[in-house]
């Protein structure tokens, strides 16, 4: 499966956030992956604590995309978590994104 993380202007930004996320198998064609979660982490730097932004998702009317929202702390670079698990199985990705 291949995942992507998208907004409507193509930034991320710090603040309220939405994005829609997409599952798709190797032809491209959105797959149902069922419940799903993501995380925005970016560890303790200095004085600044370490933070953890969850996201929530809403479902769309194609099985595969989910509307979601976040409120993302600081703009800088962060580690985002995305896991699923339902009909296609269980998974998670981990990979680095950064909120203007």
């Amino acid at each position: 499966l291949t995942v992507s993380l998208a907004t409507s202007d193509g930034v991320l930004r710090h603040g309220n956030s939405q994005f829609t996320l997409t599952f798709a198998n190797a032809s491209g064609k959105p797959v149902d992956v069922g419940a799903v979660a993501l995380t925005f982490h970016m560890p303790q730097m200095g004085t600044m604590a370490e933070m953890n932004d969850q996201a929530s998702f809403t479902t769309t009317a194609t099985p595969g995309i989910y509307n979601g929202k976040v409120q993302i702390q600081v703009a800088g670079e962060w580690q985002t978590k995305i896991t699923y698990d339902g009909p296609a199985g269980r998974g998670q990705v981990t990979f680095p994104i950064t909120a203007q």
